[in-house]
């Protein structure tokens, strides 16, 4: 049976140490040692696109290894920056451009934009953080979606961020116990359903973060239980499956009356 909370309280409980251990392992260690030695010799954007190695860790790092082909989509998000409101990386609703041209500002620096540490050592810590929650996904994807929107909710000011991210809108479903459904409502109606029930507000305090992450893991386990128990044929078989089918909704009814951050 998953245990989210158990898993998500072991790790952020001694965040540094946990961080420590993932940076350790050897393949982590050796990327990193490369990316650390090599990326202050990056002087142009031609440069860096065309080092694999060195470019594909820091789109790693910032979360966008699934764009790691589309060079030409990324030059041009490196090349305008973020200086302007009508910069490439700003019009996209996808925070994470913006993260990256600003960890790697071309257009402001040129060839000092690799020599800061929010492209050097920032992006580093960003790669391990990155590792740490994808190796908590490959044995529980709600871990690593716990993960994830601690580390997010800080930048997070109003509900149009949340549903521009599918992860972050995933956590926050189904803390509500909202169905994946709702997706396809009108975006401000989605928006405003997320307000009439979370205080965004409260997620610049680390404590009441750590309350929704903990709500969201209990409505994870909670759901995936009962779509395992339903589907499980041994269960049926003994009798189990309706009663904790029926625990579980339960939970689930009690949770959903809960407004966060009241």
């Amino acid at each position: 049976m998953l245990s989210t909370i158990a898993d998500y309280t072991r790790i952020t409980k001694d965040m540094g140490k946990s961080l420590t251990l993932v940076a350790k392992q050897p393949d982590v260690s050796r990327e990193t040692d490369y990316f650390l030695a090599n990326i202050g010799k990056v002087k142009t954007i031609d440069d860096f696109l065309k080092d694999y190695r060195l470019y594909s860790y820091a789109m790693k790092a910032y979360g966008l290894s699934d764009m790691t082909y589309a060079k030409a989509f990324m030059r041009k998000v490196l090349t305008e920056g973020i200086a302007t409101k009508d910069a490439f990386a700003n019009k996209l609703s996808d925070s994470r451009y913006r993260e990256f041209a600003a960890a790697f500002n071309f257009a402001a620096l040129g060839a000092q934009a690799t020599q800061t540490t929010q492209a050097t050592t920032g992006t580093a810590t960003q790669y391990v953080t990155q590792t740490m929650e994808q190796n908590a996904g490959d044995q529980n994807e709600g871990l690593r979606l716990a993960l994830y929107f601690t580390r997010k909710a800080s930048t997070i000011t109003n509900a149009y961020q949340i549903l521009a991210d599918k992860a972050l809108t995933q956590v926050v479903q189904t803390a509500l116990g909202l169905s994946a459904t709702v997706s396809s409502a009108d975006i401000d109606a989605q928006a405003k359903m997320i307000t009439s029930k979370i205080n965004i507000t409260d997620f610049q305090d680390p404590t009441k973060v750590s309350k929704f992450v903990q709500r969201f893991a209990a409505m994870w386990d909670a759901t995936q239980a009962q779509s395992d128990n339903s589907t499980n044929p041994a269960l049926v078989l003994i009798g189990g499956a309706s009663t904790s089918a029926s625990m579980d909704t339960d939970m689930l009814s009690k949770l959903q009356s809960i407004r966060f951050g009241k």
